[in-house]
């Protein structure tokens, strides 16, 4: 037998041999098919999620910005209200982090934080989290990221651990660098976000309204867990998306301006509270809207979590309706002068004539037990004497002669069609109310009628129906702007920013056809003789005098009433009010001043404090005399100055004579 060819048996095992080696690989071959091809897609996610993370990239919530074009030929410079400040949350991958480590370095993150023992131990047990990451501390500012930061970069080389281990996520938080100012109308947005969605959660105001043009959308960066990979570095799979930016017709000045009187003047008044609202009588822009006491949006959590702080937060002046009072006066002579053209349209004589001799000397109406009283009594007015008095019975007169000729009917549809009463403003802030205009017919929930015979009688001066502030001033806006109507905003447009410097306009009131829009509700002839007659109010005999804005043209409205209080009406809590425009060639603003119940005493050689023409009127004077310095007005009424001022000039001033010729026709009527 030769030497080189093997046996049979050898050649067998050779044979078997070779079969197993084929059959091997051919196993090997099928499992790399089954784990390359047909699980290809599970496997790649598990080796991507052991070395990679998807890290969301934070995006800036729209901001709210003043109206610094409010100053006619001062260009417009932007001005934001609230910023969005860099903050960073500190997260950990438990998986990365050594077991032999995590006391140490837990140990070490409690002393970069200053951490109670209950804190510590719950940043403690985040480590032994079967999980890729865990959120230890929201919320830290740059300096504290950095230190930590440098730290760790250290101590993870020198234990070979990644770097990552630890790591950071940028978000952003809301930040106001005026503090307080304009609290209640934009408020904020909570710490916590949506689970969901990642979107803040706003907690009411602008916030709320306007959320779905202020959020943006998230990114996303892809980086790799490693030693040699920091957070830092990665590959950013999405770009994130910015919100919009509300442009406001607030204009911080103003705002700051009238939240310091208003606070002042609650003050002064030793008051529960109060509101002031300074609108452009024709664009229906809101140029300030304060409250007092405040809501600070950057403590948000005190204020809700303490429900005698709950009341902070609220808008008042759309929120809590209120009677109006004798503000509701020239409102009537208006409706007044209105039935008197409805009536020469019919063919028929006018209601009344503005110079007629009324006798208001006693107040018995129709329906009423009680009879209707003057603060002190006038045997005879004229329209104009009547609201420089501020007479209940006058304008109860007038409304008489309106239902008796034109019926109730006719009267509320005036009301509601010229004023708005009974219908929201659409103010651009949560939980306005429309107020109470009581219908005929309509049962109270008590099952008592909402009108009844008497009711337009107390409506004539204030009573039986509710408004809200800001209802009111759309209503002496219209008095202001020649009878047109206007619609209350606190919003000059909305617009997002794109990454590539274009700019998109998602809403825009700026546009001259709005404006031009409105229709006219009063006769033009109409809104002279009113505000004519208002002119009285606030000069010399006037009920008001502590409301003139010396230097200035101006007229005014006070007005004082009782608030419900358990169901009945209150002899010591009042609201009282001051509410007016200036100047009168081209009024500039219309402002209203509320203070919730001012100290109910007497002052001597002052009056009654719970007066609105003591405690309201100088709000106005003084907010209004401001405001008009600082948009840059020219005094109109350069002798209309106080007693002992050198620049008075009584036979200059304005409606000085006007007053002293009504004033010798009021002695001659009531002697």
């Amino acid at each position: 037998m030769g030497c080189g060819v093997p046996s049979p048996e050898a050649r067998k095992r050779l044979v078997w041999v070779s079969l197993c080696v084929i059959v091997l690989f051919c196993a090997l071959i099928v499992q790399f098919f089954k784990i390359q091809i047909l699980e290809g897609e599970q496997w790649t996610r598990v080796a991507k999620a052991q070395h990679q993370l998807i890290i969301i990239e934070p995006f800036k919530r729209g901001l709210f910005y003043s109206n610094t074009a409010i100053k006619p030929g001062h260009p417009e410079m932007p001005q934001a209200l609230v910023a969005d400040v860099p903050k960073f949350h500190l997260f950990a991958d438990p998986k990365s982090l050594p077991t032999q480590v995590r006391d140490e370095v837990a140990t070490k993150l409690r002393s970069f934080l200053s951490l109670n023992d209950n804190d510590f131990h719950r940043l403690r047990s985040q480590f032994d989290k079967q999980s890729r990451s865990r959120k230890l501390v929201m919320w830290m500012s740059r300096e504290r990221r950095d230190a930590i930061a440098n730290w760790w970069g250290q101590y993870a080389r020198q234990k070979k651990i990644p770097r990552n281990a630890l790591f950071f996520v940028q978000d952003y938080k809301r930040s106001y660098p005026f503090g307080k100012l304009l609290g209640q109308v934009l408020h904020t947005v909570r710490e916590e976000r949506d689970a969901k969605s990642q979107q803040c959660i706003p907690t009411g105001g602008l916030e709320f309204v306007f959320d779905r043009f202020l959020q943006g959308k998230e990114g996303k960066r892809q980086i790799l867990r490693s030693p040699r990979h920091p957070l830092e570095t990665g590959k950013v799979l999405a770009l994130p998306q910015d919100g919009a930016d509300v442009y406001l017709t607030v204009n911080h000045y103003l705002q700051a301006i009238a939240e310091e009187e208003i606070e002042k003047a609650v003050k002064n008044a030793n008051a529960k509270g109060g509101w002031a609202i300074l609108m452009h009588p024709r664009t229906g822009e809101i140029y300030a809207l304060a409250q007092y006491p405040s809501f600070d949006p950057a403590e948000y959590r005190k204020y809700f979590n303490d429900p005698k702080l709950h009341s902070h937060t609220k808008t008042q002046a759309i929120t809590d309706p209120f009677e109006p009072g004798s503000t509701m006066k020239p409102l009537t002579v208006a409706i007044a002068l209105k039935a008197n053209k409805e009536l020469v349209k019919r063919g028929k004589k006018p209601l009344f004539s503005p110079f007629e001799k009324i006798h208001t000397g006693q107040g018995v109406f129709p329906g009423r037990t009680k009879p209707i009283s003057d603060t002190r009594r006038h045997e005879y007015l004229n329209m104009y004497m009547a609201l420089q008095k501020s007479s209940n019975i006058y304008v109860a007169r007038l409304v008489q002669r309106i239902i008796e000729n034109l019926g109730e009917t006719w009267y509320r549809q005036a009301l509601v069609d010229v004023f708005g009463f009974g219908q929201k403003t659409g103010i651009e802030l949560p939980s306005e109310s429309p107020g109470l205009l009581p219908m005929p017919g309509k049962l109270n929930p008590n099952g008592t009628l909402e009108w009844s015979t008497p009711t337009p009688f107390s409506m004539a001066f204030g009573h039986n129906l509710l408004i809200n502030s800001l209802q009111l001033v759309r209503s002496y806006g219209i008095l202001a702007n020649g009878g047109y109507d206007v619609r209350p905003t606190l919003v000059r447009k909305v617009v997002r920013n794109h990454r590539d410097g274009s700019q998109e306009i998602l809403l825009d009131n700026t546009h001259p056809d709005r404006v031009k829009s409105y229709p006219r509700v009063l006769d033009e002839d109409i809104v002279k003789d009113v505000v004519k007659a208002m002119k009285y109010v606030t000069k010399p005999g006037g009920s008001a005098a502590k409301g003139d804005i010396y230097g200035y043209t101006e007229v005014g409205k006070t007005g004082t009433t009782e608030k419900i209080v358990n169901g009945t009406y209150s002899k010591r809590d009042h609201i009282s009010t001051f509410i007016g425009f200036a100047p009168l060639k081209d009024p500039q603003f219309v402002l209203m001043i509320a203070i919730d119940e001012p100290e109910y005493k007497y002052i001597p050689n002052v009056g009654r404090n719970q007066m609105g023409g003591n405690c309201a009127a100088p709000a106005f004077r003084e907010l209004g005399q401001r405001a008009l310095q600082y948009l840059g007005v020219t005094p109109d009424d350069p002798f209309g100055y106080p007693a002992g001022d050198p620049r008075r000039d009584e036979s200059k001033a304005d409606w000085f004579q006007e007053c002293k010729t009504l004033r010798e026709l009021y002695q001659q009527w009531n002697p």
